[in-house]
């Protein structure tokens, strides 16, 4: 299960839920102001956001299978998120669409070559 180091709930929250369409599955705190703990999901991918120092570093890097890259894509661009704009790149293994979340992590989208 990939934990993702997060700094803000607003954000986590707004990039998350309401740029890439996840859904809180459930949400962990030890205390009222202690950091914030989240599962989230969209379809079948499931991530962990963490606020606690040790859970993560930022920076890490996901590879996210697709089945449609430009479904997606389509999808997100008519969000009009005003801090991502990504594109679709073509490599020989396939198409990648990044996406950095606001805490540096890096969301690599990637839909496989029919013939690969």
């Amino acid at each position: 299960m990939p934990i993702l180091r997060s700094f803000s709930e607003t954000k986590a929250r707004e990039f998350y839920c309401q740029f890439l369409g996840f859904t809180i599955d459930w949400e962990h705190r030890f205390n009222d102001t202690a950091p914030l703990y989240m599962q989230l999901r969209r379809e079948e991918l499931v991530l962990h956001l963490s606020e606690h120092h040790g859970d993560a570093t930022p920076g890490a890097a996901l590879l996210i299978p697709v089945d449609d890259i430009a479904a997606l894509h389509a999808e997100l661009l008519a969000k009009n998120y005003p801090y991502a704009r990504p594109g679709i790149r073509e490599e020989d293994w396939g198409r990648i669409m990044e996406v950095a979340d606001p805490f540096g992590n890096k969301l690599r989208f990637w839909q496989q070559l029919a013939d690969s």
